[in-house]
């Protein structure tokens, strides 16, 4: 655990300083575009999860990312012997889901902010934290199925 903590904190600062900055210098709706009909910043208020889901549900939300939190620590990371792989990609993922619980728990919503238009598809608007939480996800999968397919390769 103590070496993801680093990342854990550069991952949670680099958020909230991120969320900061969008606050303080955009008003709430307001959208500045960054490439024509593809990116813009746009400044959001989630008080859903992904794609807004859970709307609402404040306190519902916060439990479930403690809840997760916990679940991470005592089967993934506590007493395991992880690779700077692991390390990395439970910091990310660590540190996004407590960037996005620290929104949640001190200002009651989420602060969204990147805003992308895909093929002519809108999608949900989505901030620093999210991209820690799908990259850190992502890489555990991929260790996951690594080890597996290492592991079946072994016994055959």
């Amino acid at each position: 655990m103590k070496k993801m903590l680093p990342i854990i904190g550069i991952s949670l600062i680099l958020d909230q300083i991120i969320k900061v900055i969008i606050i303080n210098y955009l008003s709430l709706y307001q959208s500045i575009n960054v490439i024509k009909s593809f990116f813009n910043i746009t400044y959001v208020r989630n008080n859903g999860a992904a794609w807004s889901i859970l709307s609402g549900n404040r306190l519902l939300l916060i439990s479930i990312s403690i809840v997760a939190l916990i679940i991470i620590y005592n089967c993934f990371i506590r007493n395991q012997k992880l690779t700077k792989l692991e390390n990395f990609s439970y910091g990310i993922l660590i540190g996004g889901t407590v960037g996005n619980l620290t929104d949640r728990i001190f200002r009651g919503y989420v602060v969204d902010y990147l805003d992308f238009n895909l093929f002519g598809y809108n999608f949900p608007i989505f901030n620093f934290a999210d991209i820690c939480i799908v990259i850190g996800i992502s890489l555990i999968c991929i260790v996951l199925i690594g080890g597996e397919l290492r592991v079946r390769n072994k016994n055959n």
